[in-house]
């Protein structure tokens, strides 16, 4: 399970449709969802100081805004790939001693937050779930 910790699990930001589908970029919609995204994490009292992206493009592109607004560390996650579970997040910021931020796929979002919660919050794209974790 997590550690204690501030978790901002988010969607990825809107992408249009596309093949290949790990090379899918943000959308103009997309790119102003991502920079608000950003701007909001980066005005929030424990932004995060960490931020953890998928390997697919438009996830990537996502994480580079919130990275950049909140002049954190960016690391590209395979663990976050499409059909990442509660047990890959969990692999994937073990040692993170600071705020971190997830940036991943939908229905996989969902999925982690009723592990963690027992609730969707819902995840439209560029949706971010603010979840304080306990030991």
């Amino acid at each position: 399970m997590l550690d204690a910790m501030l978790l901002f699990l988010v969607r990825h930001a809107h992408s249009d449709p596309g093949e290949p589908d790990d090379l899918r970029p943000l959308s103009t919609r997309g790119r102003e969802e991502a920079r608000a995204l950003a701007d909001k994490l980066a005005a929030h009292a424990t932004p995060p100081r960490l931020v953890l992206s998928s390997p697919l493009l438009r996830a990537r592109e996502t994480a580079e805004a919130i990275a950049e607004a909140v002049s954190a560390e960016l690391r590209i996650e395979e663990r976050l790939a499409p059909g990442t579970t509660l047990e890959g997040l969990s692999d994937a910021v073990t040692g993170a001693t600071h705020a971190v931020a997830a940036v991943c796929h939908q229905p996989d979002c969902s999925e982690i937050a009723l592990d963690l919660t027992g609730r969707d919050p819902g995840f439209p794209p560029g949706g971010v779930a603010e979840l304080s974790l306990d030991a």
